[in-house]
């Protein structure tokens, strides 16, 4: 059985790697090829081009790459085409993956798309392009399916795999030791973005907040494949000079030992909810891309557990509000134990929704997926 993976960016890649350890557990028969990183790679899916290629985000920074973009897509297509595979699987990154689905249409293979698009949150009327581009929709969210199926779509809830992560696994006792910081040290997870574009707009912010708080703290920075270079070069002249962690045991030790972290908008919100860490979150982008959203967003919130909550559980501090005075008066909040308990029992609350019925998160798409592969040829809608 040959499964053909498809994964824009980091969050996807990781998606996709344990997606493939949960189908070879089923049926370790299965070979996989298509698009992806590291990890997917580690898992035995080789990708046909870097994916740092698709690893861009926002109007102004994909204008310049669309030649490429569309090349891509052309790759993508015509690499299915020739290995005709028995399903294609795509994971998030819709504006890539859509269109790679939309030109594979007419060979009639069967298509999955794992992270529904959030056209909940902003411009819902794309909607209306989606009948046909797939055979099954898996999503994370447990309220995505019901929206989804008021314009004729059915989909799956699958939960969130932030719960496989590993990330409330952390020991904060070996983090000290190893980075030789005593017991009373304020640790503090400084988290700025995956994407360039994020990591530019978002350091300097960072440390001057940094600077306005009261009691001295530790900065802790996780980085990232795709700009590790950039972070470790942007902060060497912080002070207090931050600990760098480079590993992901390293990182969930980190969120063992913190006290609070400040972390700009997205899975990393969850990863640390899930570890109980409290936190601000914060998010810039380029003004015109932000007018943009504004003008077609349909939800009050970027955190999907403020979201899922309908209420502000997280403090939120986006574009003209992400100023370092309003973030260090934020992080002082919760950083008093009233401030921090509160948090960690409302994040869990909502943390509690995203578990699907039964088992984890990557056994229930892998299950999903194979479902569709083993229905008799011409069942599945793409047939």
């Amino acid at each position: 059985m040959l499964i053909y993976l498809i994964a824009g960016e980091q969050s996807g890649d990781a998606l996709g790697a344990r997606l493939m350890q949960a189908i070879l557990r089923r049926r370790p028969d299965t070979t996989f090829t298509g698009i992806g990183g590291t990890a997917m790679a580690e898992a035995g899916c080789a990708s046909l081009f870097p994916m740092s290629d698709l690893s861009l985000m926002g109007l102004l920074e994909v204008l310049p790459k669309l030649r490429q973009l569309k090349r891509r897509i052309r790759e993508a297509a015509e690499d299915i085409a020739a290995k005709h595979p028995d399903v294609v699987v795509t994971i998030d990154s819709p504006g890539f993956c859509f269109r790679v689905l939309r030109a594979i249409a007419p060979l009639r293979i069967p298509r999955v798309h794992y992270v529904a698009p959030q056209v909940w949150a902003w411009r819902e009327g794309r909607v209306k392009h989606y009948p046909g581009l797939w055979d099954r929709l898996l999503c994370l969210l447990p309220f995505e399916p019901a929206f989804f199926a008021r314009h004729n779509l059915p989909a799956t809830f699958v939960g969130h795999p932030v719960l496989e992560s590993g990330c409330d696994t952390g020991d904060a006792e070996r983090f000290r030791a190893r980075h030789n910081l005593p017991p009373d040290a304020r640790v503090l997870i400084v988290m700025p973005g995956s994407r360039r574009g994020e990591v530019t707009r978002h350091l300097p912010v960072l440390q001057a907040t940094l600077q306005r708080l009261r009691d001295p703290i530790v900065p802790v920075v996780p980085l990232v494949g795709p700009v590790a270079d950039m972070v470790e070069a942007a902060t060497a002249t912080w002070t207090p000079r931050p600990v760098l962690v480079t590993d992901t045991t390293d990182k969930h030790d980190a969120f063992a030992a913190a006290t609070a972290a400040l972390t700009k908008s997205g899975t990393s919100t969850l990863e640390l909810a899930l570890a109980g860490v409290p936190m601000v979150v914060t998010y810039r982008a380029n003004p015109i891309t932000i007018w943009l959203v504004r003008r077609l967003q349909r939800v009050p919130y970027a955190s999907i557990l403020n979201i899922l909550a309908g209420r502000e559980i997280i403090p939120e501090l986006l574009q003209e509000h992400a100023t370092p005075e309003k973030l260090a008066a934020a992080l002082e909040t919760i950083m008093t134990p009233d401030g921090a308990a509160r948090q960690r029992t409302a994040c869990a609350e909502q943390l509690a929704l995203l578990r699907p019925p039964n088992g984890l998160p990557s056994d229930a798409a892998a299950a999903a997926v194979l479902d569709l592969i083993e229905q008799p040829a011409g069942d599945h809608p793409g047939a």
